[in-house]
């Protein structure tokens, strides 16, 4: 995905660490925040797909190669833009109470991040994020976190939170999946009920047939939160056997 990374005698550091380059006399004005809000708006408006040097460039009227001042390659573009994100999330305020509400919080506005940016749950779920904004967002988590007795042992905190990143990463995915489509709840339910319907008939399918028959239909958000209580209570019996 690397796009014609420009050589700089401070290239081992991080896009973070990197000053942005020295003032030139120059067409228009130009910075890594600007590009980065760039960046974000065309995916929020099309995909991540979108994202590319050479298309935000033309977004800012400004030529490929004057970006990789400002950056190195695509990836880092990527990484500015997961960490915008995390700044909203540092941004919405304190992380507080018991370490329920604590865990509740980090799901919730993780969800919120992801339902704005739908592109967001694409780019992460893998190895931790290191940007400043997704530090603080972590540090304050965990202190909040660890301010619960039963979470001195920092395993436990850390395998907390691990449970809840792995849950929330293909709940978001699937919410996304849910709501991503042309079709709505009820224009899909149209559209596929007669064959399930046909299905059903046969006899060959008893429990699905129970299922279409008795199950509560739930919203998204509902079907979220009871995840979300069912990973809580698991990790509070996991605590308790500690």
């Amino acid at each position: 995905m690397s796009e014609h990374p420009t050589p700089a005698s401070d290239a081992s550091l991080s896009v973070w660490e990197r000053a942005e380059p020295s003032a030139r006399p120059t067409p228009s004005l130009l910075n890594r925040d600007m590009i980065v809000r760039a960046a974000v708006a065309v995916a929020d408006r099309e995909d991540l797909e979108a994202v590319s040097v050479r298309r935000i460039a033309a977004e800012l009227n400004s030529g490929p190669m004057r970006l990789y001042r400002y950056l190195s390659s695509k990836e880092e573009l990527l990484d500015l833009m997961i960490d915008a994100a995390y700044g909203e999330m540092v941004a919405a305020g304190a992380i507080d109470g018991d370490w329920r509400a604590v865990l509740e919080t980090v799901a919730e506005r993780l969800r919120l991040a992801c339902r704005t940016h739908r592109w967001l749950v694409d780019l992460i779920g893998g190895r931790p994020h290191l940007g400043p904004n997704a530090l603080t967002f972590l540090e304050r988590a965990y202190a909040a976190l660890r301010k619960e007795p039963r979470f001195g042992d920092i395993n436990l905190a850390t395998e907390a939170m691990g449970i809840l990143n792995a849950y929330l990463v293909g709940a978001i995915r699937c919410e996304r999946g849910r709501i991503a489509g042309d079709l709505s709840d009820a224009d899909w339910r149209d559209r596929w009920w007669p064959y399930l319907e046909r299905q059903i008939k046969t006899d060959r399918f008893p429990e699905l047939a129970a299922i279409v028959e008795h199950a509560a239909d739930i919203t998204p958000a509902a079907q979220f939160r009871n995840g979300l209580e069912a990973v809580l209570d698991g990790i509070e019996a996991r605590i308790g056997r500690a």
